[in-house]
């Protein structure tokens, strides 16, 4: 990572000569944005784990998928070419697209799927943007396996906010299941039940030594004694959130998704899917070998996945048995992580992270929205049903303010918008739940079935927007981590209960609110977020526990043009997919 020299400035001559080093930063920094050109071929694979080999859909017969490293300023022209039996579609989790929806990847909502035997060019720039982020399918359950690393360095002349790490290494935390995901998910959509968990967590794509037939392929790091590491840390599960820890080493957590952070130190950081977070570890203990290991947070009445992960940190000056993990050796330190429901640690973990530096957040509200998130049970006519094995005869289903996100299947909603055709979505969703209720109460079962439908939330470009996420105790209260597409907000508030806009407003933090893409909203509480809506397009908000999304816990933002050139959607690229 290039550090920018030290410069000695005359006072005489500081203003004009720190003028034209601005502005020959500046030019130079623009000089070395590159376009990177990639060739992702999306096909099944042969991949052991957990002793069985299944055929297993990969990126470039890799999984996890490629590694993209790029800088702040490079444009991204990625062909994506499929050649599974299923429809794909990619996304770039945290990317801006500035005007670009075209490129951002759920399926039916800005682009119809790549369809077997079909390719599509996705194109666009890192605009202003630094850190971790990650790709992953955007269709269905294929996500499972179809996932990769988006570090973004800052650009030439730059550097981090903080010491330059010896190394960095990006850690992708994910799920597993002994079987095709893409059966899991249909054989809940049939039956209408929960799907089954997963069988596995894994680290880059390992389950560790905690699993049958695991020990041998268990991820080693190694390092020496004394370097500091940079853990680019990503939750590519499907749907639970994770505690992490590193044994006798504390965490320094430096920055989430694309935001720098102030610093503070920890044993253990809660982290839900979609979300990255990256930590510095400096490798200040005897040289022996110690494990990674993360395990679930489990915040809702549910089943879930209780086995752990692990990977190894390996001091290169560690006796060889040791460091090969021969059989005279001692196993590895096991790092102390919270129990499964721990709520406490990880709402104390959450409430530390604030922006590096006072932030600019929206004071004057156009925009006051208030959503209800949770779990819903839809009624069957035939209780009895095999379509019908949810609780007491019921099929499960989740909502944003009791409507349930439908799909559209005839085309996607961002052509339907750009071609001005009709009866695809109405933009009539509510800004406020139908119903005001006891949220995290004893709520009536009359209110437990949502309806479905494809409405969208019309936003005016350039609108300051409040929304705060009320999680509600329908089936169950759960942490819900919160998705919106093509958006960074900032997480200004939290709390359990129900919101009090009268006492819980005041409390706000307006000064320094963490910068995030994804966020939770407590079990039985709440969490407030703004944004201001300055990229035109149809956005996608969802959470990010696909069990959810299947079951409807999504809505859009359609984001109207704004009167300049630059604020409006730019044209759809010529191959862009047909439904």
């Amino acid at each position: 990572m290039d550090i920018p020299a030290l410069i000695t400035v005359k006072p005489w001559s500081s203003c004009l000569l720190l003028g034209v080093l601005f502005v020959f930063a500046f030019v130079a920094s623009l000089s070395h944005a590159e376009i990177q050109f990639h060739e992702f071929v999306i096909e099944a694979k042969p991949v052991k784990r957990l002793c069985r080999t299944h055929n297993t859909v990969t990126v470039n017969g890799q999984f996890p998928g490629p590694t993209l490293q790029v800088r702040d300023g490079d444009t991204l022209i990625i062909t994506t070419i499929n050649r599974t039996q299923y429809n794909v579609t990619l996304h770039w989790h945290g990317v801006l697209l500035k005007g670009n929806p075209w490129a951002d990847g759920p399926e039916y909502v800005t682009q119809c799927p790549i369809q077997p035997g079909r390719s599509y060019t996705y194109q666009f720039t890192i605009e202003d943007q630094e850190g971790t982020l990650w790709w992953h399918a955007h269709s269905r359950w294929i996500r499972a396996t179809v996932y990769g690393a988006i570090i973004i360095y800052p650009r030439f002349g730059s550097s981090y906010p903080f010491p330059v790490p010896n190394r960095e290494i990006p850690t992708l935390l994910g799920e597993w299941w002994d079987k095709n995901p893409m059966d899991v998910l249909m054989q809940a959509t049939f039956t209408g039940a929960a799907p089954n968990v997963s069988d596995a967590f894994t680290i880059n794509g390992q389950p560790g030594d905690l699993y049958r037939c695991s020990r041998r392929e268990t991820v080693r790091f190694q390092v020496e004694a004394g370097e500091t590491v940079l853990l680019r840390i990503i939750n590519a599960a499907m749907n639970q959130e994770l505690f992490f820890g590193v044994a006798n080493h504390k965490l320094t957590v430096v920055g989430v998704d694309t935001s720098y952070i102030k610093a503070f130190s920890t044993s253990v950081i809660m982290i839900a899917p979609g979300q990255t977070t990256n930590v510095l570890l400096t490798a200040d203990q005897p040289p022996a070998r110690y494990y990674m290991a993360a395990r679930a947070y489990n915040s809702a009445n549910v089943a879930f996945d209780n086995t752990t992960t692990t990977a190894i940190l390996a001091y290169k000056s560690a006796p060889c048995n040791a460091k090969n993990g021969g059989s005279n050796s001692s196993a590895p330190v096991f790092p102390t992580l919270p129990g499964f429901n721990d709520t406490a640690t990880a709402t104390a973990y959450s409430a530390q992270i604030r922006s590096l530096h006072e932030v600019k957040v929206p004071t004057v509200i156009d925009e006051d929205l208030f959503f209800t998130v949770g779990l819903g049970l839809i009624n069957c006519s035939n209780p009895n049903s095999p379509r019908c094995q949810g609780p007491n005869g019921t099929r499960f289903a989740a909502s944003i303010n009791n409507v349930s996100f439908e799909f559209p299947t005839g085309n996607s909603l961002m052509q339907a918008y750009f071609q001005d055709q009709p009866g695809v979505f109405t933009t009539d969703f509510p800004p406020v739940p139908p119903i005001k209720f006891d949220y995290t109460g004893n709520v009536s079962r009359g209110l437990w079935q949502p309806l479905k439908g494809t409405k969208l939330y019309k936003l005016k470009f350039g609108s300051s927007v409040q929304l705060v996420w009320q999680d509600t105790s329908i089936v169950t209260v759960e942490d819900h981590p919160m998705h919106l597409h093509g958006y960074e907000f900032y997480v200004v508030g939290s709390g359990f209960g129900n919101f009090n806009p009268s006492t819980d407003t005041p409390k706000f933090n307006l000064i320094d609110p963490p910068r995030r893409n994804t966020i939770g909203a407590p079990p039985g509480g709440w969490v407030a977020i703004r944004f201001v809506a300055n990229n035109p397009g149809i956005w996608f908000m969802h959470c990010h526990l696909d069990s959810h999304l299947t079951w409807g816990l999504a809505m859009a933002f359609l984001v109207e043009n704004g009167d300049e050139e630059l604020q409006a959607v730019q044209s759809p690229p010529l191959d862009l997919p047909p439904c």
